[in-house]
């Protein structure tokens, strides 16, 4: 067991746990759970003391829980209705400074594709030994191709015990679509915003032009009331362009939505190769400003993800794809949803299997790489590790934790 270090105040070590100052002493996240530790327990350079280590080792937060279910991506259609300037899908910006910058290839998926897809997946599934599945709906935009995200979900459930998540822009999204996909199986949706309503407007804009935010909320709002299982994560990405809309887009979204059935969070964007900037300063002001966002949506009711070891991803931090895939609609694999349809990237097939990691190498991406943030990769961990460390605190405080 490594000895967990904070040169900065921060740090993960080779378990995946973290150590974070707090207001008034540490932070320990592990795999098992969370502790606060007094600042006694912690060295002054930041090194988490023996019989502290020892203490959290014999309470299990170092234990690694095996994973419950297989977990599968699917991108039902790589095509998008919009036109968002960062987005991972793109190849390159809008030669033309428009909103239509050019995207992956055109792939939708289809019933035969599906058969494909679940035959690979039972496989994965059998060699693992899971009974249980994680089905997320992806794209693109998934929504682009409805009956090929109900025919996976209703023909998933055959595989063994399923949860369905999916990710979506929320434009295309109507009362009967949240019905029928609920029915299938799917119980919860991810939207996302740029900012409260004139920024996201000039940020998440057709490709036919035109702004969404009115309409997402709408649409959101309408979905609610038809499918009232389905729960609603709200995340939000902070960028220069947006930055200071943030609290009233906070009071807007609880104005319009139901609180009790969404969580919200906010993120950077940054770039991921195709051309778009974020000229945010990370520091000490920016991560007051996201506490300050984040405990309003906990005054407001809505929940906040509590900050957790960095475990990994089910799919794309483990190189022979043991616990999970993310396959696009064509049928090719990638190692994580932000590869996934870029040539390139591919990582194998399911008609073939994943390639040797000989011939992945410097293809496998990992979530929590932080590729995209290249040389600010270590100024991003420190923080999200200031961010998440104010979080615990604000959550502790208010008897959320």
């Amino acid at each position: 067991m490594e000895t967990t270090h904070a040169s900065t105040g921060t740090s993960t070590d080779a378990t995946g746990s973290r150590l974070l100052k707090a207001a008034n002493g540490w932070w320990f996240l592990g795999d098992g759970g969370v502790a606060r530790l007094r600042p006694a327990q912690v060295s002054p350079d930041g090194v988490l003391l023996p019989a502290a280590e020892q203490y959290l080792q014999d309470a299990g937060l170092y234990e690694s829980k095996p994973f419950s279910s297989y977990s599968l991506t699917v991108l039902t259609s790589t095509d998008c209705n919009l036109g968002c300037g960062y987005c991972f899908q793109n190849t390159a910006q809008d030669p033309k400074g428009g909103d239509r910058p050019p995207r992956i290839a055109h792939s939708r998926l289809t019933s035969e594709m599906i058969t494909s897809v679940l035959d690979f997946t039972r496989a994965r599934m059998t060699e693992g030994g899971f009974r249980k599945l994680a089905v997320m709906l992806f794209g693109g935009e998934p929504l682009l191709n409805p009956r090929g995200a109900r025919e996976l979900l209703r023909r998933a459930a055959d595989l063994g015990e399923l949860t369905a998540s999916m990710v979506s822009n929320g434009t295309l999204l109507t009362p009967l679509i949240a019905k029928d996909l609920s029915a299938a199986g799917l119980r919860s949706v991810q939207i996302t915003f740029d900012g409260d309503k004139d920024e996201h407007d000039a940020i998440r804009v057709r490709r036919s032009g035109g702004g969404t935010f009115d309409v997402i909320i709408s649409n959101v709002a309408k979905a609610m009331a038809a499918a009232p299982s389905l729960r609603w994560h709200l995340r939000v990405n902070v960028s220069h362009l947006n930055r200071h809309g943030m609290d009233d887009l906070v009071e807007r979204l609880a104005g319009s939505l139901d609180t009790a059935r969404c969580g919200l969070n906010f993120s950077l964007v940054g770039d991921i190769g195709v051309g778009y900037g974020n000229e945010l300063a990370y520091g000490g002001e920016l991560a007051q400003e996201f506490a300050r966002w984040h405990a309003r949506a906990l005054d407001l009711g809505f929940a906040v993800s509590r900050p957790r070891a960095n475990r990994g991803c089910q799919a794309c931090s483990y190189k022979d794809g043991k616990y999970g895939a993310v396959v696009n609609a064509d049928g090719v694999l990638s190692s994580c949803w932000e590869t996934a349809g870029r040539p390139g990237w591919e990582v194998g097939s399911i008609a073939d299997g994943y390639l040797s990691h000989e011939e992945t190498e410097g293809r496998w991406i990992s979530c929590s790489d932080q590729y995209e943030y290249g040389e600010n990769a270590v100024g991003l961990s420190s923080f999200q590790d200031e961010v998440d460390a104010i979080l615990l605190d604000q959550l502790n405080s208010s008897g959320r934790l």
